[in-house]
């Protein structure tokens, strides 16, 4: 079985993580979306919130299987049997991050990341742009997918 792992925060999820889970699952047998547990992020949603949304999101896909988990993400990939981690590329600064997280995971492990880049029409999405949306009571609906319009903000 071909599992890939999509590490993140997910605070919230984003209409460009959900393309990017959309197209990983045709790439692979398994997409695990592991929300990282941080205790010294302060977040906007809960982790059972965060859960939630994503779990709602991919009721109907199968492939999809959402955690949650503390530690080396590498460590994860090996505990669950995941041979890829899965990232997304919205612009050349998520590149050079990216970058030397996988080259620093393939020097620690046997992992791959592999890199999708985002949809053109989602590129410009982060976490951080939504919740500053949410945060002063704009229209973040076209910015995230129905399963994190639920709840009023």
């Amino acid at each position: 079985m071909k599992r890939a792992l999509f590490p993140g925060s997910f605070d919230p999820l984003t209409l460009g993580h959900y393309d990017i889970i959309k197209r990983g699952v045709q790439l692979f047998d398994e997409v695990v979306i592991a929300i990282g547990i941080n205790a010294d992020k302060n977040y906007m949603f809960t982790l059972e919130e965060r859960k939630k949304f994503i779990e709602e999101a991919f009721k109907e896909e199968p492939k999809v299987k959402v955690v949650t988990y503390k530690g080396m993400t590498i460590d994860f990939c090996k505990e669950i049997d995941a041979e890829f981690i899965l990232r997304g590329l919205r612009n050349p600064a998520d590149f050079e991050f990216e970058k030397a997280i996988a080259h620093t995971n393939r020097m620690l492990s046997k992992i791959e990341t592999i890199f999708l880049l985002t949809a053109a029409s989602t590129s410009y999405i982060s976490s951080s742009i939504v919740r500053d949306v949410i945060r002063n009571k704009g229209d973040y609906s076209v910015l995230v997918p129905d399963s994190v319009r639920v709840k009023k903000y």
